[in-house]
């Protein structure tokens, strides 16, 4: 386990689960058209003593736009009811291999917390290790998820909540907001990378979202997240990953900032990214989502270049 690796092997979780200071998250999530229902997954089979993260209940309550990140004091109550303190070593890994457990990832570090990781492949990558899964879920796991969704709901209605045993740190160069994109757009200062689909960002494959239409932020370059891992699927070299990006035509030398369609493959590619040595790539919350729904000018839309 290196601190400046962003994952661990299924073999390095396997040997440190149990440990006190290693908690385990399964921080599942699909696109609405999948019709996956990640609660019902875990509850099926998890990895032992995981706890199930819900990223769309973890969220700012403020706003109709999805997962966006909650505020300070909803994420330190959340995930003090998840029986997660500053020191501990936190894994994430989701049911696709690489999916929604990078946004999760992310989410620890734009709020102080480093000791976290991605598990590489996640559960496919788990399971073709051979490892055993758990069935049941133990009650109190079950109570730790239901506590964290109702954390996050008494502090957006400004009730009590519960005791606060983690703290957290914000950390701004992390996290883009509408108003950043927009100057950025204009001043061109980061090179803005995109991990949807060539075709939605193109502007000829329609978005997943209804009443979404597709398309990109102009001046943007187009890295599809599936570029970041291989088949099994893991994480690739530094070295391959580096080739990626160039060949998109980024600078690797200059800042970068990444976006998606609501802020969660975004963090696929700061993975990526951070293992090549670039630790603070901000992500565009809202990104595409949020973009597309500006109606005025200073929110420009654009479709294939030729």
């Amino acid at each position: 386990m290196a601190q400046d690796d962003p994952v661990v092997s299924a073999q390095w979780l396997h040997q440190h689960l149990g440990a006190p200071d290693v908690k385990v998250l399964d921080a599942s999530w699909y696109m609405p058209v999948e019709n996956r229902n990640p609660w019902e997954e875990y509850q099926v089979a998890h990895i032992p003593g995981a706890v199930f993260f819900d990223i769309d209940a973890i969220v700012d309550r403020t706003t109709d736009l999805p997962h966006m990140l909650p505020s300070e004091e909803a994420f330190a109550a959340a995930v003090s009811a998840l029986d997660i303190k500053n020191q501990d070593k936190v894994i994430v890994y989701d049911g696709k291999g690489f999916f929604s457990a990078p946004r999760v990832w992310w989410m620890f570090r734009v709020f102080g917390h480093n000791k976290v990781w991605v598990l590489d492949g996640g559960l496919p990558q788990w399971r073709a290790s051979g490892f055993d899964l758990g069935s049941a879920s133990p009650d109190d796991a079950v109570l730790k998820s239901k506590a964290a969704s109702k954390a996050v709901e008494r502090v957006y209605n400004s009730e009590p909540t519960n005791i606060i045993t983690f703290q957290t740190e914000f950390q701004p160069r992390l996290l883009w907001t509408l108003e950043k994109v927009a100057h950025n757009v204009a001043a061109k200062t980061y090179q803005q990378v995109d991990a949807r689909s060539k075709g939605r960002f193109d502007g000829v494959a329609p978005e997943p979202r209804e009443g979404v239409r597709s398309g990109h932020i102009p001046g943007s370059k187009c890295v599809p997240f599936p570029e970041m891992f291989d088949g099994a699927p893991r994480l690739l070299s530094t070295d391959e990953l580096r080739q990626k990006f160039q060949q998109a035509g980024i600078s690797l030398d200059h800042p970068i900032v990444v976006s998606c369609g609501s802020g969660v493959t975004a963090c696929i590619l700061a993975l990526g990214l951070y293992r090549i040595g670039k630790h603070n790539v901000p992500v565009y919350d809202g990104s595409w989502t949020e973009w597309e729904a500006q109606s005025d000018s200073h929110y420009p839309k654009a479709t294939t270049t030729a």
